[in-house]
């Protein structure tokens, strides 16, 4: 298979998927090695860059997904008001904050940071599948312990945990997802 093809393979498969795709999974559907999908999406992502296109692409939560570019976000938000409606409170930015960087945590534990019961925002950080349940901690009522998700990663286009900014009093990050 020719290259030019190859490529017109790979930007195909990265417009379909909403979700990211992984270069292990691409290589895999058109039979290539993972090496040679890392060179043909940089090779994409300077084209894309150098012809000036509304489109990139990005390396987000362990594989690759298309996007615009963050510059026309405030443009397009306007045409996907309805959806902007959908946004997290600062109840729940404040609890995934403590998820993301205490992680794994019970609810007891983001709780006793925020200083207010937390349950109703767990919930729908869990039906927005930001966060999952990791388990049961040991000791006194087994509580639940939280993490984020590989969808956390995407909705704040992260490739990792570790481009969380740093916090202020300079303590470490949770585990990875």
């Amino acid at each position: 298979m020719e290259y030019a093809l190859q490529k017109k393979l790979v930007e195909a498969i990265l417009f379909l998927k909403e979700e990211p795709v992984k270069a292990e999974r691409i290589a895999e559907i058109i039979s290539l090695s993972k090496a040679e999908v890392e060179r043909i999406v940089k090779d994409l992502q300077e084209e894309f860059a150098r012809s000036g296109r509304g489109l990139q692409i990005f390396e987000v939560a362990g594989g690759y997904q298309m996007g615009t570019l963050p510059e026309l976000a405030p443009y397009l938000e306007r045409m996907y008001s309805e959806e902007v409606a959908g946004n997290l409170s600062n109840a729940a930015m404040e609890t995934l904050a403590i998820i993301a960087y205490k992680q794994p945590v019970t609810r007891m534990e983001i709780e006793s940071i925020r200083g207010v019961k937390c349950e109703h925002v767990l919930d729908s950080l869990l039906k927005r599948k930001l966060i999952r349940i990791k388990g049961r901690k040991e000791g006194p009522g087994r509580p639940l312990i939280y993490c984020t998700t590989p969808d956390f990663l995407r909705y704040f286009g992260l490739k990792d945990l570790d481009e969380l900014p740093a916090l202020e009093a300079g303590e470490g990050k949770g585990e990875t997802p």
